[in-house]
């Protein structure tokens, strides 16, 4: 049975603490689909589980797109691997926004991203944060959907930053791009 609610709400300390914290990769060889956030926040850090701040769209929107059967819980992540679904980060640590990052954080998370890519072998990276791609891999002009070149072997889409704090684009739209992903990813 599927628990849609969290276990627990970190305290103002606990997020604090949580400044500089990594959050396991949910990752295993070959991969459908690695989708890959910009870095944890401090929320997600202190709970230690992918997406889990309260409005962040990434489940909602991994189920209304289909990749899952049911409304799937950050605390049950490890579920999708079976799936052929993963979730990683392309700047490891947590920080309080992604404006903290710097140009060094994003080119050493893209460089180990890619170690990443090359061990496991996902078919399709997907990047989520137009940004964070632009910079980790220097592709200035990147735009979301499917890129020009693959990161190794694997096919590379950016889709946008599914946290609540994104007003560009809502759930409806990011659903759709997550189906156009999940239709690409099928038909392979």
């Amino acid at each position: 049975m599927l628990r849609k609610e969290q276990p627990f709400k970190p305290t103002k300390q606990q997020l604090i603490a949580a400044a500089g914290q990594k959050v396991p990769d949910v990752i295993a060889p070959n991969l459908k689909v690695l989708f890959c956030g910009i870095n944890p926040g401090l929320y997600t850090a202190a709970v230690g589980h992918h997406f889990a701040r309260p409005g962040n769209r990434f489940w909602p929107a991994l189920f209304k797109s289909g990749f899952t059967d049911s409304l799937v819980s950050p605390f049950e992540e490890r579920e999708l691997v079976k799936s052929g679904i993963g979730i990683s980060n392309v700047v490891p640590h947590a920080t309080a926004t992604a404006a903290e990052l710097t140009r060094e954080d994003f080119i050493a998370g893209g460089r180990a991203l890619a170690a990443k890519v090359k061990r496991y072998r996902p078919q399709v990276v997907a990047i989520l944060g137009v940004g964070a791609y632009r910079n980790a891999f220097a592709k200035p002009k990147a735009k979301i959907g499917e890129q020009p070149e693959g990161i190794h072997d694997a096919r590379v889409w950016v889709l946008p930053n599914p946290s609540g704090l994104n007003a560009n684009y809502q759930l409806p739209e990011l659903v759709r791009m997550f189906r156009q992903l999940r239709e690409v990813v099928e038909a392979q």
